[in-house]
């Protein structure tokens, strides 16, 4: 009798498992440098651009502003103690301008748009791939790539910025808020001092890191959705990870990033 297989070994199953993850990590390198390519060549969708950009930056707004007013007054609520302690109130403008500007703004801004867009992203294309739409639109002569992920990214990429500086001002008014009615600030003393604290690299630090956030969300959720097996249990795996990885991407580069600007804007 013929003897029985032998099990695979874990070397044999990490290796397995890294082979595909690096196969994955190149096709989205593909993919997104396919994406920004295309903008500098024939034929552009601009039309689907522009939906896109009243899709994720009007439909975004609702839960921007939400949080954003309640992280700006979360921030005053949990230093006005220390602040008052140390006889510094007047430093709170200061502090929660910084915060926001910084750090809070862009990466909340970027985990919210993600958790709602590059789902959205995955399980829009996902179904479009289930449902066989994306062959079509190869068989009939067109790039699905610039068709649908071009203008997703250029949308987001355009976009953000935006929503970051909407977060930013409604944080501020947020934490003024709480100043006024915890600490007894007035409205020119908090003012004044979160203006005044803001320098220019600052604000090259808060508006940069939205334009590589957004390049994130859109090529994840783009590439997870293009990339779905298995029908609707397939759908449905590619939005969870969509969030997932562009969530945890995020969070990664903007080490990077913060690193980086820092060392350029603050010598």
């Amino acid at each position: 009798m013929p003897e029985a297989s032998e099990a695979p070994s874990i070397l044999s199953i990490l290796s397995g498992i890294a082979k595909r993850e690096i196969l994955a990590l190149q096709d989205y390198s593909l993919l997104s440098l396919q994406a920004v390519l295309n903008v500098f060549m024939p034929p552009a969708y601009w039309s689907d651009t522009l939906e896109q950009m009243d899709l994720i930056g009007v439909g975004s707004l609702p839960i921007i502003l939400a949080a954003s007013l309640s992280i700006g007054g979360v921030l005053v609520l949990n230093t006005a103690s220390q602040f008052q302690r140390f006889g510094m109130t007047d430093l709170t403008g200061d502090a929660v301008s910084l915060a926001l500007v910084r750090e809070l703004g862009p990466t909340i801004t970027a985990l919210l748009v993600a958790g709602r867009n590059a789902s959205g992203m995955a399980s829009e294309l996902g179904s479009m791939v289930v449902t066989e739409q994306v062959d079509a639109m190869r068989a009939l002569g067109t790039d699905p790539i610039r068709k649908l992920v071009t203008p997703r990214v250029i949308a987001t990429i355009f976009i953000m910025p935006l929503l970051v500086a909407v977060f930013d001002f409604v944080g501020l008014v947020g934490g003024f808020i709480a100043s006024y009615f915890t600490l007894r600030l007035g409205a020119v003393q908090f003012w004044t001092r979160a203006i005044d604290a803001l320098e220019f690299g600052d604000l090259m630090q808060g508006f940069t890191k939205p334009i590589v956030f957004g390049f994130i969300v859109a090529t994840v959720g783009c590439f997870q959705g293009l990339r779905v097996r298995g029908g609707t249990q397939g759908v449905g795996r590619a939005t969870t990870s969509a969030v997932v990885i562009s969530s945890v991407l995020v969070l990664v580069s903007d080490v990077f990033l913060a690193k980086l600007l820092i060392y350029m804007f603050q010598k």
